[in-house]
């Protein structure tokens, strides 16, 4: 089996190869300012757990490779103007938006989005950095350099987020997990509940879409879409080319974890449906130190990333799944008293969702 070089060595990249292992898969989560002769990347299947990068020795090589998986997708879909592009192409539902190119067209934003504008940066920003939330008296506020650097969306009152996680293989093939209910504090995603079955119309809506989506790129992997729930079905807020955070649950919730199913699909290998028997939680562990006193819950499993801590920084993450909610909610709340006050919330709201 040939190897296969992850471009990025963060906890997605770790992952990645703490899947391949009991496979007897080789993989090498590489630095963009690695030396490309100490690696074997003319053997090797090339991947990415980043959607962008500076150009270096090793970016130059790779962008030749010929086993680059989605290389010249990556720039499209890291550019949130070319990604809100590729949705209106396939007439997908999404968030109103334009482009923001100067202060001039305010008024004009407000009176065709309405009165909440969301501006993104077209490239970078994520975790709730790089983005705006703004009102017409607030529009000073925004920095001079964004002007023709980000889009501008309406707005939302949306009734939840959800996200899509599945994966596509070289025959064209695709299979999903259930959708995931998400919730964000600040931008950056805090909890993760799944179900082993969705919403059936929402579930077929998403998967209609992302396959929609995977198949117009030649997409080979896997790949995460977020939505908003609205009256009126879901509405695309982001695509992520890659492994994706809201998909973490699956290394303990599902038969094949999203991790792995990435690499069977840039390798070729078979993509059965993952099974998934029971409901999963997943809680972000964002800038707090480990706790190992965690491990008393039985259900409970830590994914630590060993990376220094730091305020607003993913250094971990908890999963959780049972098929009985009583006791599935138990152990989330018998975590609460285990972590900081902020992470109550959202273990609240995991509650809830049960």
């Amino acid at each position: 089996m040939k190897p296969v070089c992850v471009l990025g060595n963060g906890q997605l990249g770790r992952m990645l190869r703490q899947a391949a292992e009991p496979l007897g898969i080789q993989v090498y989560p590489v630095g963009i300012d690695a030396e490309p002769e100490s690696l074997p990347i003319a053997q090797s299947v090339i991947t990415a757990e980043v959607e962008r990068w500076p150009e270096t020795a090793l970016t130059r090589e790779l962008a030749n490779h010929p086993a680059f998986v989605n290389r010249d997708i990556f720039p499209r879909l890291a550019d949130r103007l070319t990604q809100k592009q590729l949705l209106d192409q396939l007439n997908l539902a999404t968030a109103p938006w334009q482009l923001l190119a100067d202060k001039a067209e305010w008024p004009q934003v407000f009176s065709t989005l309405g009165e909440l504008a969301i501006v993104k940066r077209r490239t970078g920003g994520y975790d709730g950095r790089g983005q705006w939330r703004l009102r017409a008296n607030e529009t000073d506020t925004l920095p001079d350099e964004c002007y023709g650097e980000c889009i501008v969306e309406q707005g939302i009152n949306f009734l939840g987020e959800v996200s899509l996680v599945g994966a596509r293989g070289h025959d064209g093939s695709t299979v999903f997990y259930p959708l995931t209910h998400n919730l964000h504090q600040e931008g950056i995603l805090r909890t993760s509940v799944a179900f082993a079955q969705a919403d059936a119309a929402q579930q077929a809506q998403a998967e209609s879409m992302l396959s929609a989506i995977m198949h117009e790129l030649n997409y080979v992997g896997v790949m995460a879409m977020e939505c908003f729930i609205t009256p009126e079905g879901l509405l695309i807020n982001e695509l992520a080319p890659r492994v994706h955070n809201s998909g973490h649950w699956t290394q303990n919730g599902a038969s094949v974890s999203q991790f792995e199913l990435h690499l069977r699909a840039v390798l070729g290998l078979a993509l059965p449906q993952p099974v998934v028997a029971a409901t999963s939680v997943m809680v972000n562990l964002i800038g707090t130190d480990v706790n190992y006193d965690w491990l008393a819950q039985p259900l409970v499993h830590l994914h630590w990333y060993e990376k220094e801590v730091r305020p607003g920084r993913k250094v971990g993450h908890l999963n959780l799944s049972d098929s009985d909610h009583p006791r599935l909610a138990a152990a989330l709340n018998a975590l609460v008293p285990q972590l900081p006050q902020e992470y109550a919330s959202g273990i609240a709201w995991a509650v809830e969702k049960l």
